[in-house]
């Protein structure tokens, strides 16, 4: 049988209309081309899993906190006791918000264009006094780890690994530069929402949006998923580590692997000791003058105690023998 087709009982096991089924198979995960966190690249085996065709909606996301009474870790104020030293009149409930320089600025120093903002969560995008109303269908931000995870299992479903992540967004296409290729825009066709212009100052919108973009506005690729480079950065459950892991003592597993380690995972140069995920696929910020993660092998680390106006995320249903 063509391992690309999901066979009788994985049609009849298939948890969402909406989740599209990635057969599995070995591929060549991460890049020795890029940035160095993303080396080496190193032949990988993952089994078969269903995934979310689309990043999970702020409709969706809605429906989850109506039905549960969630609340994120953007509406809660931090705890005095986790950061040593804070000023107790900031430790209020806020997120991450991207805001346009006036001028070219440091670009080693992210803190110019990320600010703060009180008030800033998955329902107020850009702070007090926005709203997704109208983004119904664009993926739901300013959502941390735990949320991710809470909301995967109310629709009992799972966060995916690094591995399983990488491979979906490869679409069959083992080593190629992009989801779609080699090209970033093949015949000068928009394939992702990325930032066009000189960032962080100059956001041409060239595909007509600023922020984020309905979830399938984009073509898909090709396991028919969509928006798995830009719009927004997507949690996996992988511990952060500074480089793929491929041998040395009791390395490695590379069937199915489930990466890192959450002590390792922490930032060396950060009094802070806070875990950091694996996240992937860039967002609408990625542009070719600055961060040019939208590709399938880029990854980046996110602390699980932070939210921004761009990260959220998708959920996989693995086999009953692959939890």
């Amino acid at each position: 049988m063509d391992a690309s087709v999901p066979s009788k009982l994985e049609l009849e096991i298939r948890p969402d209309v909406d989740m599209e089924w990635i057969a599995g198979g070995t591929y060549r995960m991460g890049s020795n081309r890029h940035y160095p966190e993303e080396a080496p690249a190193h032949d990988v085996t993952v089994a078969g899993f269903w995934m979310d065709r689309y990043p999970v909606t702020n409709a969706q996301f809605e429906e989850f906190v109506q039905a549960t009474g969630h609340v994120t870790m953007a509406e809660i104020a931090p705890n005095l006791a986790d950061y040593p030293g804070a000023q107790p009149e900031l430790l209020v409930p806020a997120s991450a918000v991207f805001r346009s320089p006036a001028k070219r600025v440091d670009l080693r120093n992210q803190y110019n264009w990320w600010i703060y903002v009180p008030g800033a969560d998955w329902r107020h995008p850009v702070g007090p006094g926005s709203t997704i109303e109208g983004m119904e269908n664009h993926p739901a931000v300013h959502i941390g780890y735990a949320d991710a995870a809470a909301y995967a299992r109310w629709v009992g479903k799972k966060l995916p690994t690094e591995a399983e992540w990488e491979f979906a967004a490869r679409g069959g296409l083992n080593g190629a530069e992009f989801a779609w290729g080699e090209e970033l825009s093949p015949g000068g066709t928009i394939m992702a929402n990325t930032w066009q212009g000189e960032f962080p100052i100059e956001n041409l919108a060239s595909d007509g949006f600023e922020r984020t973009s309905p979830v399938g506005f984009y073509p898909a690729n090709g396991y028919g998923l969509y928006d798995m480079i830009g719009n927004v950065w997507e949690w996996t459950t992988d511990w952060y580590r500074a480089r793929h892991r491929t041998s040395g003592r009791g390395c490695c597993e590379l069937v199915n692997p489930r990466g890192g380690d959450r002590e390792q995972s922490m930032d060396p140069n950060t009094p802070l000791k806070i875990p950091r995920k694996v996240i992937k696929g860039g967002s609408y910020l990625c542009a070719p003058n600055y961060c040019r993660r939208y590709r399938p092998a880029a990854r980046m680390p996110q602390p699980i105690d932070t939210t921004t106006g761009h990260l959220g995320f998708r959920c996989v249903v693995r086999s009953s023998t692959e939890k």
